[in-house]
Parts: C-alpha cells; structure tokens; sequence
C-alpha cells in the first residue's frame, strides 16, 4: 500500500508555463459563439412568427374585403328593391284613382251640361261643385278650348268642315271635354275640326293684294 504523506494534497497537472486562467479564457470563445448562434435561432424563429402573423393579417383583411362588398352588394339590391315597390305602389295608386275618375266623367259631363242651361241650382249646385273639387284635389285636370289647333293625341274628332278662316286644322267646337291626370291623358276632348278651304289663300297673303289696289298699285319705274 502506498502512504499518503499527511498534509499535502494532490493538485492537477499544469502546463509549464501556462497561468491558472488561462483555461477559463479558453473557453470564452466558445459560450459567445453558443450566444450568437442562440441569438440567430431566436431572430428566425421572431422572423417566422411575424411571416406567418402577416399571411394571417392578409387573410383577414381579403375576407374583410369580400364581406365589404357583399354587404355593399346587398345594401344595392334593397335599395333597388325598396325604389321598385314605391314604383309599383305609385304606380297601383295611379290606376286606382284614373278608374275612379274615369266612373265619374258621365256624371261630371251631365254637371257640365246642366252648368251650360243654367240648371245648376240649390242643393244640386253645392254638390256637384263638391265633386269638382274633389276631382280637382285628386289630379283630374280638364282640358280643350275652341280655336286651339287639332292635335290627334289629345283630340277626337267627331265632325269635319272647311272654313275660309282657318290656316291649319283648328278645334271650332268642344263637343265634350276632355280629361287628364297629369301626363296621362284618361278621356281624349271630343271636338269638331274644321280645316282650310281648298284653294284658299291664308289671310296674310289675301289681305296683301288688296292693300295693292287702295294704294293705286305697285309703283311704275
């Protein structure tokens, strides 16, 4: 067996020359370059997160985006819906009040009549100017004059002349009235026409040749 001298310890064996840190200053390269390649990792990984936080980002604004335009989409059809049923329930409004109207004409013409042979008295006169306004309030407009030129879309006809004094055909008589709402014409006035007599000069060209003659006639060179 061997001895151990009591009192001393065994140290390690040391390089000649070489100083107690060096073995710690050895080393040092070797944790800073662990770091920076721990600190690398980390920077990849924080470089990934944010990649793949970004594609959600664009994801999420895109469906924003769809569903954006879905609801505007959606926001245009009922407005055209909406813009449809008024169309519609102006436009069933319309009928309904022209039918009324139009029931009513005989009896606002027989009012006429009984207006034109001054039978329009007492209670009777009250009422039939109660119907009037009520008409009137509802948008009944009448509408034919004597004298105003023939138009087919808003006259009829129901009796032809020739008259010297006219120039173009021309309403000399309102038979019956007629009756409109405003643009839509519900009774055409019926009316007598008269038109120009053949061969008639117009008024103007007639009326030059007889200042002629009272001034003694075109002057003579």
């Amino acid at each position: 067996m061997t001895e151990e001298t009591p009192g001393f310890e065994e140290k390690p064996d040391v390089p000649s020359g070489a100083v107690p840190d060096d073995a710690a200053q050895a080393a040092a390269p070797s944790a800073e370059e662990g770091a920076a390649r721990a600190g690398d990792a980390g920077q990849t990984a924080r470089t990934a997160a944010d990649a793949g936080l970004s594609a959600q980002l664009d994801q999420v604004r895109t469906a924003l985006n769809e569903r954006t335009m879905d609801l505007q989409r959606l926001q245009a059809e009922y407005q055209n819906y909406r813009r449809r049923v008024e169309r519609d329930r102006i436009t069933v409004k319309e009928i309904a009040v022209a039918q009324l109207l139009t029931d009513l004409l005989p009896v606002l013409d027989d009012i006429g009549r009984a207006r034109e042979h001054a039978e329009l008295v007492g209670g009777f006169k009250s009422v039939a100017e109660s119907l009037e306004t009520v008409a009137a309030k509802m948008g009944l407009q009448q509408f034919g004059k004597e004298g105003e030129p023939f138009d087919p879309t808003v006259h009829e006809a129901l009796m032809h002349s020739y008259a010297p004094d006219v120039t173009e055909t021309t309403c000399v008589a309102i038979l019956q009235p007629g009756y409109r709402i405003g643009e839509r014409t519900i009774r055409p006035a019926r009316v007598a026409v008269a038109e120009p007599q053949p061969g008639a000069q117009p008024k103007e060209q007639a009326a030059e040749p007889a200042a002629d003659e009272e001034s003694g006639g075109p002057d003579e060179g």
